[in-house]
């Protein structure tokens, strides 16, 4: 049965930020199912919160950095693909921003799962391609590169 027949279908929504300091790119270094992975600070966008509140909260709890959003990167999608297990196969919409730090709370607990924060150049992190989480990670940070950024306003949260 199809979405169009009646099934129920709704994709993952999550926010990702790339926050850029002296070329280095702030990452974070995770365990998902086992696998130490690397991402940018990332998660699922919650009830009642719009997409750069998502941002927001989501870097500084997984790196614990306050940040300011300063461009929105781009709108990605992506399904996982299927394992062993039968997990996998989610369908991700996944909106990036790009962002500078402000300032950094040493002492606050990280959110679970969170092995480290850490600065890379884009060098390190591409050499690094075969832990990201997603192919999302590098998309996002190539368009980055790129120079591609768009007025935060392109992203509206209506009441």
């Amino acid at each position: 049965m199809t979405y169009r027949e009646g099934r129920f279908w709704q994709p993952d929504v999550t926010v990702a930020t790339v926050v850029a300091d002296g070329g280095r790119l702030l990452m974070v270094e995770e365990m998902v199912a086992g696998k130490r992975v690397l991402n940018q600070p990332a998660g699922h966008l919650e009830p009642d919160e719009t997409l750069l509140e998502a941002a927001l909260r989501e870097t500084l709890e997984e790196t614990g950095w306050d940040v300011r959003l300063t461009a929105f990167v781009g709108a990605y999608q992506w399904k996982s693909p299927p394992t062993g297990d039968g997990r996998g196969g989610r369908h991700y919409l996944r909106f990036a921003f790009a962002a500078e730090p402000l300032r950094h709370d040493p002492a606050r607990q990280l959110d679970e799962g969170i092995i480290q924060p850490l600065w890379l150049s884009p060098a390190e992190l591409q050499a690094r391609q075969a832990q990201h989480r997603s192919p999302l990670v590098w998309q996002a940070v190539a368009d980055f590169l790129a120079g591609r950024r768009h007025p935060l306003e392109l992203t509206q949260a209506l009441a």
